[in-house]
């Protein structure tokens, strides 16, 4: 079985807010650190070379595919900011219709500025978000 590319390392996360290119989202990304921290309970570490993940779990697809990841996080991409913060799940959905202006795959929210959001939203739906992936994966505290 192949082995995950993507893990949490050791590289400083405010080193990489200031790689970013953007004022806005160097300021965004503080400020969903300090979200994301609050909500997570977890701090901020590097997932890879450009996530910033709050928390971690294990999981184990149907597939057997298995890996870790974190509970959610960010990134803060040249075109646009991408939150890991939606399971893609039904339940969630009337959260997502209500966060305000994004774009959307089929886990990953897109957003300019954070100033696009609702945040009081983006918050209920971090918190619905870990609680899903606790109720069905194994969340390792560290």
């Amino acid at each position: 079985m192949a082995k995950n590319k993507t893990a949490y390392t050791e590289a400083s996360v405010q080193d990489f807010i200031k790689t970013v290119d953007d004022p806005q989202k160097q300021i965004d990304s503080a400020t969903l650190i300090q979200l994301m921290e609050t909500t997570a309970g977890e701090p901020a570490k590097m997932y890879g070379p450009t996530i910033i993940g709050f928390g971690n779990y294990h999981y184990t697809y149907a597939s057997g595919h298995e890996g870790y990841a974190p509970l959610i996080g960010f990134s803060p991409r040249k075109s646009a900011i991408s939150l890991y913060v939606f399971t893609g799940a039904d339940e969630h959905r009337h959260l997502v219709d209500q966060l305000g202006k994004f774009k959307i795959g089929k886990a990953c929210i897109y957003i300019k500025k954070l100033s696009d959001i609702n945040i009081e939203i983006l918050h209920q739906l971090m918190s619905e978000t870990i609680q899903f992936i606790e109720n069905k994966y194994t969340r390792i505290k560290e």
